[in-house]
């Protein structure tokens, strides 16, 4: 069990490593995410994430004994997910599962009120509404607030990358959704670019991503009740020392309504945190 990483960055990084750019076969993905659950780091990692769709072939995976966490990636239409439950194995429990509600330029309500009824379906699984950074955004988050209220475990989902340059949403944007959803009081996951810590331009696609550290300072900026302006300015910062030095502040704290972000690799965030001194990284004898 690892006794060296913060409050803070519990459970922050969910395992996406079957989904590009890393891509593994499912055997590899059990194995690796075995290794996680067992290393100095494992408060790090959340749930491995799956589609939907391999479920079926994730027990012959698993040791008699074995018990495993995953979150599930809808991959199928909506209504085939409300009987998940049913058909999982004993030995695998769903913590989460997550599902994109509308395309961009899509109305996202109408999928929105299909995935409501689904946390009732699931036990204590969190549901993920992913939700495009388009029209129709505000209201939806109204939405899932009012589902929240009525007690259901249901919350957003971002995209902050992709693969072309539009589905990166500029330091603004994002700050202005982290600001909406505090302002209701919703919880948002993130996916998608968030491989390293800091704000930075990748050099083979010229894409500038954003950093996992400007977020978390930036959610803690959003929280005192900052304007859209100021946790922009942190989410374009680029000199790591007072994004560390807001992450080090709060290492004890849990993160303010940021439940944490998928990443196809692992190690890359636990690196940058270790290089950055915000995790004392190395094997507990």
């Amino acid at each position: 069990m690892s006794t060296q990483v913060p409050r803070l960055f519990d459970g922050l990084v969910d395992d996406a490593a079957v989904f590009p750019p890393g891509s593994a076969t499912l055997p590899d993905a059990v194995a690796a995410h075995r290794r996680h659950r067992a290393a100095w780091y494992a408060n790090l990692v959340g749930p491995l994430l799956l589609p939907a769709s391999v479920l079926p072939d994730l027990p012959a995976l698993l040791g008699a004994e074995e018990r495993i966490e995953i979150g599930v990636i809808g991959d199928v239409p909506i209504p085939n997910l409300y009987s998940l439950r049913d058909r999982v194995d004993p030995r695998i429990r769903i913590r989460q599962v997550e599902a994109a509600v509308a395309k961009r330029g899509e109305d996202p309500l109408p999928g929105l009120a299909a995935l409501a009824g689904l946390p009732a379906h699931l036990d204590d699984a969190d549901v993920y509404a992913e939700i495009p950074l388009t029209w129709g955004l505000l209201g939806a988050l109204d939405r899932l607030a009012r589902e929240r209220a009525a007690g259901k475990r249901i919350a957003a989902k971002f995209r902050t990358g992709g693969l072309a340059a539009e589905l990166f949403p500029t330091p603004v944007e994002l700050a202005a959704v982290i600001g909406a959803c505090r302002d209701r009081a919703l919880p948002f996951k993130l996916t998608a670019g968030l491989h390293h810590a800091i704000r930075h331009i990748d050099p083979e696609t010229g894409f500038t991503h954003h950093g996992f550290v400007n977020i978390l300072a930036g959610a803690a900026v959003a929280q005192t009740g900052a304007e859209v302006a100021e946790v922009a300015e942190v989410l374009a910062a680029t000199d790591p020392l007072p994004l560390v030095e807001t992450a080090r502040s709060r290492r004890d704290q849990v993160r303010p309504l940021w439940t944490g972000f998928g990443s196809c690799s692992v190690m890359e965030p636990l690196t940058d945190l270790v290089r950055l001194g915000l995790v004392n990284g190395g094997y507990q004898p």
